[in-house]
């Protein structure tokens, strides 16, 4: 074994010699596979953080999943009220993985002003409301108190604002329709806080305002709401939960999760799977086939080595066994760069936010980072082992060469 050592550092040392045959394909397999790590991290990154930030969005305004009346209404607008006597409220005490329940309701009204007019749906909220996703979208302004006293305290987003020329402190009346009446009814909200989500299909749509305005525009009873919004706490156990908290439920009560309401928008999430094990798969191949040729470019410089070994009796897996130790370092070499380089790119990306995306397009401002050592230990452990196990075959040629051949081998 310390023979094999001293081969291995003399292989090392030869590496580094500049003078060397092997030296730039050695360089070409290493940053093979610093690029390929890069890619990597950077496509998990970005494509889970995309998928995380999307969620969370849509799971600010709806829940991740939605009880409501079995009245066919697939609009945005709540029709027929729900009681908040349930089993269920306030606390979903029949189903684990239930972080929180809150009752909600949402009407159809028109903000009008002395120069323009916009479409909303006012959403009512009470005192049950979770608020910590929206304390991240707050932009200026505080978040509306609904815990006493009913109050005109609003929230708008900042693309409503903006189009309507309006800021905190402004009133922003809102007329409501309410059947068999000919005059609307209206409300003067006062807005004394703006958010922005960066998902404009709902920015320009949600004006949060107190829920027993709605009830009293809809005559509901004090306990009744609109829908129920329930949060778990493991979005990858969606459809599991979806089951158990419909089979808990009321028979007049229907349960829909925000992956069935928004199909389109997770079937597209979806796709990035698909992506990033395109991606891996690509960079493992090529540094594969880059370790591949420094390997055989390094068994061949060295073939009257390889010779004198196996005159001396060594051993074909031993002699093996060394060339797969050097290409072993060139390959950590090469993941230390590329993680250096990678994690750098994410943290500056996460922190500073210098690269934008279109909101439009993405739903999100920038381009969103999640960094978890499971994926980054994955990447590398995985980058180490696959280059390896495909180092082996280009190995066994140090099997077919022969000590007479090899010896006089210039």
């Amino acid at each position: 074994m310390n023979f094999e050592l001293f081969v291995v550092k003399r292989l090392i040392n030869a590496n580094k010699d500049k003078s060397s045959i092997s030296s730039p394909i050695i360089k070409i397999a290493i940053t093979a596979i610093a690029i390929g790590v890069v890619m990597m991290l950077v496509s998990f990154a970005t494509g889970l953080g995309l998928q995380e930030k999307i969620r969370d969005k849509i799971a600010a305004f709806n829940g991740h999943i939605i009880i409501t009346n079995y009245d066919n209404n697939s609009s945005e607008v709540t029709l027929q009220p729900v009681s908040k006597d349930q089993d269920f409220y306030p606390e979903f005490k029949s189903v684990a993985g239930i972080t929180h329940v809150q009752g909600t309701a949402t009407k159809a009204g028109i903000i009008r002003t002395t120069d323009d007019f916009e479409g909303v749906i006012v959403k009512g909220v009470g005192s049950d409301y979770d608020w910590s996703f929206f304390k991240d979208f707050l932009v200026e302004g505080k978040l509306p108190d609904y815990s006493s006293n009913l109050n005109d305290e609003v929230l708008i987003s900042r693309y409503l604002a903006n189009r309507l020329h309006l800021k905190v402190g402004d009133r922003a009346p809102t007329y409501f329709l309410r059947e068999g009446r000919e005059r609307p009814f209206v409300r003067g909200f006062k807005i004394v806080g703006i958010y922005d989500s960066g998902f404009q299909d709902f920015d320009e749509l949600y004006l949060i305002a107190d829920l027993r305005h709605i009830q009293k525009l809809n005559g509901w009873k004090d306990d009744e709401v609109g829908n129920f919004e329930v949060f778990i706490d493991d979005f990858d156990q969606l459809d599991e939960k979806w089951k158990e908290v419909y089979l808990n439920t009321g028979s007049f009560l229907d349960a829909q999760h925000i992956g069935q309401k928004y199909y389109n928008i997770f079937e597209w999430l979806s796709l990035f799977d698909f992506n990033i094990g395109l991606i891996i798969g690509i960079m493992i191949l090529v540094a594969g086939i880059n370790m591949i040729t420094a390997l055989l470019v390094l068994i061949l410089e060295r073939t009257q080595m390889i010779g004198i070994f196996k005159a001396l009796g060594t051993q074909d897996w031993s002699i093996r066994k060394m060339f797969l130790y050097n290409a072993g370092y060139l390959i950590l070499l090469g993941l230390f760069w590329g993680n250096v380089i990678g994690l750098g790119i994410l943290f500056i990306q996460k922190y500073f936010k210098l690269i934008p995306l279109d909101p439009e397009t993405y739903y999100v401002s920038e381009v969103p980072i999640f960094i978890h050592w499971d994926y980054i230990l994955a990447v590398n452990l995985g980058t180490l082992i696959l280059c390896m196990l495909m180092l082996l075959i280009p190995s066994m040629i140090i099997s077919k060469i022969s000590p007479v051949k090899s010896i006089k081998f210039e």
